[in-house]
């Protein structure tokens, strides 16, 4: 099995090479229109993989869930770990929003960069703000507890699903023997569909060359060029981040945190190349378990941080944010920016597996505080790149906030 993900690990690698240089030329070839169309029929190839791993995505958390709660044995247990799931996923976002805060704020990106207006894709920026009306923090809460689960299942609405099958395994714990048997059948399923989960990620390689040959052939690598310092900045902030969170990852798991990352490399890679987190969540569930964590740890408190576990996102959507109201040279105080900041982290939950949503996410707060929303089409052409590095982060983050409630659990 290892040499397995050591084979997909380097195919993944090389499409991500390969994928870059077919790309640049295409740029460089073709006409940017031309470039364009030939880009969105590679991202074909992105949005297969995509579609593959979201098929499964909703069965597989409602059974690992179901069957996580329900092997807790009482409600006792669930409420345990529970409460130390939330207490490490609040405390994590917050620390990163409040590194976000300071960093942006000392480097100050927006002021720097001196953007061209007339460059801004004003249509794709137009067609993101029509999606916002539905971000709001009432309805947020209403988006919450669902309507219909098979509704729900139907749209990959990942936190109403958590939310059903909280409720569903917490009253399987409390229906004694007689549940034993539809447990049985879910921890079944789930392992069927874990089988299924190996299939799909062999389309990994696919979907990371499409992706990357799209992008650059768009863009050409000169756009790193043209956002190099907001790009470079956000990425001190990943690299700081990270390194809080492996300190804290070193603390609890000790030397183990370092196995632990070999069994992160690989949905680490995927994540960062298709710039979704979702898009690893099977597979990292049995890296996981291959580490030692406990089935019904994995099961129960995974698909909780891919609702309420969103450090990169959060890091993200601080920088892009107040990058506008800088960019427009709009000054807001420290109380407005930890409204803004607590804003963000209400409505962004259950967003981490979908490339882009973070922006809308931002474009709802900035209309909220009088910033304008068309500075959304300030961050459009580096959105992609900055993109990676918070998917990557939100699997790092969820990675080892499980790792460590599962030994909190075993002591």
């Amino acid at each position: 099995m290892r040499n397995k993900n050591h084979t997909l690990t380097l195919w993944i690698i090389a499409s991500m090479i390969i994928g870059i240089i077919v790309g640049e030329c295409i740029h460089w070839i073709y006409p940017q229109a031309d470039a364009a169309l030939i880009g969105s029929y590679f991202k074909i190839l992105t949005s297969i993989f995509l579609r593959l791993v979201q098929m499964i995505i909703a069965p597989l958390v409602i059974t690992t869930l179901i069957v996580g709660i329900a092997k807790m044995g009482n409600l006792q247990s669930v409420g345990r770990v529970g409460g130390r799931s939330l207490l490490w996923f609040f405390s994590a976002s917050l620390a990163s929003l409040l590194l976000g805060l300071l960093l942006v704020n000392y480097f100050q990106p927006g002021a720097a960069l001196k953007l061209d207006m007339h460059t801004i894709d004003t249509q794709s920026a137009s067609e993101l703000l029509g999606k916002t009306q539905s971000f709001s923090i009432q309805n947020f809460v209403e988006h919450l507890f669902p309507k219909s689960i098979f509704e729900a299942l139907a749209s990959n609405e990942i936190l109403q699903i958590v939310i059903f099958s909280i409720f569903f395994g917490v009253a399987l714990t409390q229906f004694g023997e007689k549940g034993i048997g539809i447990v049985t059948m879910l921890d079944n399923l789930s392992k069927v569909i874990l089988i299924l989960v190996g299939y799909v990620m062999w389309f990994a390689p696919l979907g990371v060359f499409g992706g990357i040959t799209a992008i650059i052939a768009t863009k050409g690598l000169g756009i790193l060029g043209v956002y190099g310092y907001y790009i470079a900045t956000f990425y001190v902030g990943i690299g700081i981040l990270w390194i809080l969170l492996l300190s804290v990852g070193y603390v609890i798991l000790r030397k183990r945190l370092f196995l632990l990352l070999g069994h992160l490399k690989n949905p680490l890679i995927i994540a960062f190349s298709t710039t979704s987190s979702e898009a690893v969540f099977p597979k990292l569930s049995e890296e996981l378990e291959k580490f030692g964590c406990r089935k019904k740890i994995v099961s129960f408190t995974l698909p909780l941080g891919y609702s309420f576990n969103l450090d990169g996102s959060m890091m993200y959507m601080t920088f892009a944010s107040i990058f506008i109201a800088q960019a427009y040279q709009i000054h807001l105080d420290l109380g407005t920016q930890i409204t803004m900041l607590l804003v963000l982290m209400l409505t962004s939950k259950g967003i981490a597996g979908v490339p882009r949503a973070s922006l809308v996410v931002v474009a709802a707060t900035c209309s909220m505080f009088n910033i304008p929303v068309e500075g959304i089409a300030l961050i459009l052409p580096i959105d992609h790149f900055c993109d990676m590095g918070r998917a990557m982060t939100n699997v790092l983050g969820n990675g080892l906030a499980t790792s460590a409630i599962d030994r909190w659990e075993k002591e």
